[in-house]
This record gives structure tokens, C-alpha cells and sequence, in this order.
């Protein structure tokens, strides 16, 4: 029996036009263009301002490039997988509308969160619907418009965060390429550290969430960074053990983007020379679950058939893991 393996085919991106500069952050909070750089590798970040648009927006502009590049016909498209902390509204599903807008009136449709993990989870997700057999062409986006959530008094966040989006087409592979194994872990001791605190069923909108900032993302940094530093090395290097792979196995190593010392810090305990580490935080900041699929987009033409691929995330909740791939073409 063939074994069928679930592998990326097309990548679309989007980030939106307007650019927030680190020289435009020193005119709204106390910080400066090297103190960023140096602490984080951010040199700008991008921000959607227009009115009335949201998620929704950057995915349905990410998947339309996918399939401008591809000529997709959408109909084809099975499911639509939503990654996003940032969905378009409560109970609504985004994923749903943005099915209906690009056109893939033939699939069903999803969000999925969990926080900065949210594309790797996803990943695994779609794989698993692949895998079965019975579906052929998944969508799975990562969009997040980070701005929507950021204090922009908040030195300590808003110099962080930025919006964007990414799509990949996930289809069937029998010549073993695709997704090989995952390590994804959580621990939900560590959402105090990393949350919005208003806005969800335990503290519900009011006056007082309100004048209190409560709707904005707030953490503490410290902690954050430990953790993030040691689950991402820790699960990379679990998913290298139980494969029986090298350093010198490894083609590329896609980190999520958060911070550039801890992509740093995670290539340095694979021992990975950072020419194969993607990185392109210092363009976008930390788009949460678009920086993936962003990584896939920015460095396609460098990529080949056959490239080991080690993907890793940490995010809220506490949510990390790494997955173990096969690029699938040139």
C-alpha cells in the first residue's frame, strides 16, 4: 500500500502597505531605533490602518495570491484551515467567510488558535486530513492583524507586533516528501504571562475593562523569553534525536519570528550555522501565526525538492512544538 504523505505545493503572502518605522515608534513611546534592533532585530513591522478591515482581509489577500501564482481554480479547495489569535469577530468563524469570499463555495471551513503555534498546529491539522485519503487540496492561512490587540503606550509590545499573512496549499505526496514527523507540546500554567485579559468569557467587555487597558496584549518578557528559548531548542532537538538526524542533515531551520535573539538561541542549541536559519523579523516584527508562513513565502526561490525543513514555534497558553518536513518542489 502507497503511503500518502501531506505536502506544501503553493504559498501565497500579504502584508499590508503601510510601514511602522522603529524612528516612528520613538515619536510615540519612550524607546529608539537601537534599543529595538538590539533586543529584538525589528527594524520595521506592518500595520493594516484602512477602516473595517480586518483577519479576514490579509488572509483573503494571501490566498488570492496563492492562487494568482497557481492558477488554482477554488472550487477545488476541500478545506479552509484559519490559524489566527485575531479572528474578525467572536462567534463568527473567519474561516468561513473567507472560503466564501475566494471563492471555495465546494470546502468547509475552520479558525484555529493557539496563540503563536497556531500555523504549526495547523500544519499538523491539515496533514492529518491528507492523510486520510479523503481530501486532496487544503488551504491552510495564517493571518493575524496583531495591531488590533496592541497598546501603542506600551513600549514593551507595541514595538513587538505587526499584521500579515500567509497561505499554503497542502495536497497529497507518495514519493515521501511533505510532513515527516511533530513534537508539539502545551502547558496552560504559562497564560498569565502572555494574554489579553478583557474581552473573553471569564472578564467580559465593560466600562471598566475598558479605562483599565485590559483589551490589550500584556507580558511579562522576561519569563516569556526563558520559556520560549528552551521549549523551541528542546522540541527542535527532540524532533532531530527521533529522527536520527544531523546538523548537517538540516537545510533550513524556520523559526517563528519573535525575536531575533531567540531564533538566535535555538539554532545555537541545534548547532546550526545561522546561514540555514530564515529569518525575516527585522521586515515584520512578530506577525503571530502569519510569521511561517511568511518565511515560506520570502525564501520559496531558495527552496528545493527535497530540502530538510525543521519548523518551531512558541506562543501563548504556553503552546511550542517543532515539525520535521520535506519541500516537495523547486
Amino acid at each position: 500500500m502507497i503511503k500518502i504523505t501531506a505536502a506544501i505545493t503553493a504559498v501565497g503572502k500579504y502584508v499590508p502597505e503601510h510601514v511602522l518605522t522603529n524612528k516612528m515608534l520613538e515619536s510615540m513611546v519612550e524607546t529608539n531605533d537601537e534599543w529595538i534592533v538590539s533586543r529584538t532585530g525589528i527594524k520595521e513591522r506592518r500595520i493594516l490602518k484602512e477602516p473595517g478591515k480586518g483577519t479576514s482581509f490579509l488572509a483573503i489577500k494571501a490566498t488570492e495570491d496563492l492562487i494568482a501564482k497557481t492558477k488554482l481554480d477554488p472550487k477545488e479547495i476541500e478545506l479552509v484551515i484559519v490559524a489566527t489569535a485575531t479572528p474578525d469577530m467572536q462567534a463568527a468563524s473567519t474561516a468561513a467567510f473567507v472560503a466564501s469570499q475566494i471563492g471555495a463555495t465546494e470546502a468547509f471551513s475552520f479558525d484555529l488558535d493557539s496563540a503563536c503555534s497556531s500555523f504549526l498546529y495547523g500544519m499538523s491539522t491539515a496533514a492529518r486530513y491528507i492523510e486520510s485519503g479523503k481530501y486532496k487540496k487544503v488551504l491552510l492561512i495564517g493571518a493575524d492583524m496583531c495591531s488590533s490587540m496592541i497598546d501603542y503606550t506600551d513600549r514593551a509590545t507595541c514595538i513587538i507586533f505587526g499584521d500579515g499573512a500567509g497561505a499554503v496549499l497542502f495536497e497529497p505526496n507518495t514519493d515521501g516528501l511533505g510532513l515527516q514527523d511533530e513534537y508539539l507540546r502545551t502547558d496552560g500554567t504559562g497564560r498569565e504571562f502572555l494574554k489579553v485579559a478583557a474581552g473573553g468569557s471569564i472578564n467580559r467587555p465593560s466600562i471598566e475593562t475598558v479605562n483599565n487597558r485590559q483589551h490589550f496584549i500584556r507580558q511579562e518578557g522576561r519569563v516569556v523569553f526563558k520559556f520560549a528559548v528552551s521549549n523551541m531548542a528542546d522540541a527542535s532537538e527532540k524532533i532531530l534525536e527521533r529522527n536520527n538526524l544531523s546538523k548537517e542533515d538540516v537545510t533550513w531551520l524556520a523559526p517563528h519570528q519573535a525575536n531575533k535573539r531567540i531564533i538566535e538561541a535555538t539554532a545555537s542549541r541545534m548547532d546550526l550555522e545561522m546561514n540555514k536559519v530564515m529569518m525575516n523579523i527585522h521586515k515584520y516584527g512578530n506577525t503571530t501565526s502569519a510569521t511561517l508562513p511568511l518565511l515560506l513565502n520570502d525564501y520559496e526561490s531558495q527552496l528545493k525538492k527535497g530540502d530538510t525543513i525543521i519548523f518551531a514555534a512558541f506562543g501563548g497558553g504556553f503552546s511550542w512544538g517543532a515539525i520535521y518536513f520535506k519541500w516537495a518542489y523547486n
